[in-house]
């Protein structure tokens, strides 16, 4: 283990940190949460971030191995063909909350808030949002790749992950911290920036989705038709 490999993986998580599920998300819960709600915040922040420890568990343990079995499956004609419907339809998708053409469209812009629930509500809603981000946890990914090529012992990498995890949702909770003993300077700044993060949700959804389904249709396209 090296010291370049700690500043790349603390480079990478902080990178992480700043996605919609363990930033944009825990801005909105920090608003809620003054009123007697914090315990609620820190169960989404804990759920997010066992979500990633589990699957960095999962990817350091072999799943890359399963992958490697069912190789033949998921690299044949038929499996790109299906990512390829994926990638399109998702990109498809992504107009449906365009809020430019709702406008022409003269729909209601779409905006969405996450709301405050009880513990289960939270646990449900990080597991969300790590779902979601699969597909987008690039630097993770890298990460994970980064550890693998090192050949750690468990007893490296699993305390790596954990401090991975650790500084991914790190943000959120030096804001908690500091709205404890500077409410009056950091609540309107919370405020202006939830506000922003509202009026932008559906944008924001919109081109995550073009993105991730361009990026699915390019890559299945450059396997069916290379040749």
């Amino acid at each position: 283990m090296t010291a370049g490999l700690l500043i790349a993986l603390a480079a990478l998580a902080l990178v992480d940190s700043t996605s919609f599920g363990t930033l944009g998300i825990p801005v909105f819960l920090l608003l809620a949460a003054g009123r007697g709600q914090t315990s609620r915040l820190l169960i989404y922040l804990a759920t997010v971030a066992g979500f990633y420890f589990l699957v960095g568990v999962g990817l350091m343990l072999g799943l890359s191995t399963l992958v490697d079995n069912f190789g033949d499956v998921l690299y044949s004609q038929a499996a790109y063909w299906v990512q390829l419907g994926l990638g399109v339809g998702l990109f498809a998708l992504s107009y449906r909350f365009d809020p430019k053409r709702r406008e022409k469209l003269g729909k209601p812009e779409r905006r969405f808030e996450p709301r405050v629930g009880g513990p289960g509500v939270m646990m449900l809603l990080g597991l969300t949002a790590g779902l979601l981000e699969v597909a987008t946890m690039v630097p993770y990914l890298a990460a994970i790749g980064m550890m693998t090529s090192s050949d750690l012992a468990p007893g490296q990498w699993v305390p790596l992950l954990g401090a991975y995890v650790l500084v991914m949702v790190l943000p959120p909770l030096v804001l908690l911290a500091l709205r404890g003993v500077a409410r009056g300077w950091l609540e309107p700044r919370l405020e202006r920036l939830r506000a922003w993060m509202v009026k932008n949700s559906a944008s924001m959804v919109s081109w995550t989705l073009a993105i991730v389904g361009i990026w699915l249709a390019l890559d299945a396209a450059s396997h069916l038709f290379s040749r």
